[in-house]
């Protein structure tokens, strides 16, 4: 009984190996440019970079990541999460993070999807969201599986026949959703599902606050929007995206100016004023504190690392 359950775990592993090799290739094969390549598929990014990095600052929107080349940290706050093409990384809410490549040649793919998506394949498959009471962090990474990593090169496939992309992309990404949500693990997922929870109230919090990001958003204008008193929502909303949300809404803006002056070559002024500062030396010591650099040495680094990004 032993022999035949090791055979068939080392079939299972040659085929994932297989399969990933295939993935590989297929990413490869692809014009990447360094940096984000948005691509034909609606849902699927790529990362390139053929060097590791120091500490990257973005903010994560709700998405599976897969490494196909190389490994990386992420970090948030003082937790570190460190995967690889043997993992992968769940974040289903949007993410204050930190990264740093550790290991290069670098590719990752980026898979993003919204609760809406989330919610109609929880329909369309009659998956019974379990209650879940207790909030926990919304990233975490876990062991790639056999049925996930084939569904992730369905997806990306569609690259090679761009015609089946439009039609073909949504069914694979419920595909996907499916694998998640009746998995054991990805509680950080599963929570968001149960619309009578913590979790759920956040998720709308932060669409409110995404919105309306450059009006003069208050605490307690959020907390009473989705039916919650402001130190719990407070409590959950640390929880879940292990920032407070005056911190969130801040390196929100701060992320946002930073994409302005990048793909809209606007000023430090400019990008300021449009995301809500009323003073530039404010707004230009608060990204230093963030970024660790000042707005303009930032960005002229960003685009020098980064050229074929923009």
């Amino acid at each position: 009984m032993v022999k035949e359950l090791s055979y068939l775990e080392e079939c299972i592993y040659n085929a994932m190996n297989s399969q990933f090799e295939k993935l590989l290739g297929l990413v490869k094969n692809q014009s990447l440019q360094e940096g984000i390549n948005h691509t034909l598929v609606p849902s699927l990014n790529i990362f390139k970079s053929s060097n590791t990095t120091g500490k990257l600052h973005t903010v994560y929107e709700p998405s599976l990541f897969v490494i196909v080349q190389g490994a990386k940290i992420v970090i948030i706050n003082d937790k570190k999460i460190m995967y690889d093409s043997s993992s992968y990384l769940i974040s289903s809410t949007f993410m204050p993070v930190s990264g740093k490549i550790i290991e290069a040649p670098f590719l990752s793919l980026q898979i993003t999807f919204t609760f809406e998506q989330i919610f109609e394949a929880i329909e369309q498959f009659s998956i019974k969201p379990q209650k879940i009471t207790d909030t926990k962090l919304a990233m975490s990474s876990y062991e790639m599986t056999d049925n996930l990593l084939n569904c992730v090169y369905r997806l990306v496939s569609l690259l090679n026949t761009p015609e089946d992309a439009k039609d073909l992309s949504s069914l694979y990404l419920k595909e996907i959703l499916y694998r998640l949500l009746i998995s054991n693990n990805n509680i950080e997922l599963k929570q968001f599902a149960y619309a009578k929870g913590n979790a759920y109230k956040i998720s709308n919090a932060i669409a409110y606050m995404n919105d309306k990001l450059f009006d003069n958003l208050q605490i307690d204008e959020i907390a009473e929007y989705i039916n919650m008193s402001v130190s719990s929502f407070h409590k959950h909303f640390k929880i879940i995206t292990s920032v407070s949300p005056i911190q969130y809404i801040k390196k929100q803006k701060l992320q946002k100016a930073k994409s302005l002056m990048l793909s809209e070559n606007m000023d430090v002024s400019g990008a300021s004023y449009y995301v809500g500062y009323q003073s530039v030396s404010q707004f230009s010591r608060e990204y230093s504190s963030y970024f660790g650099v000042s707005p303009s040495i930032d960005i002229k680094n960003f685009k020098e690392q980064w050229s074929g990004t923009f």
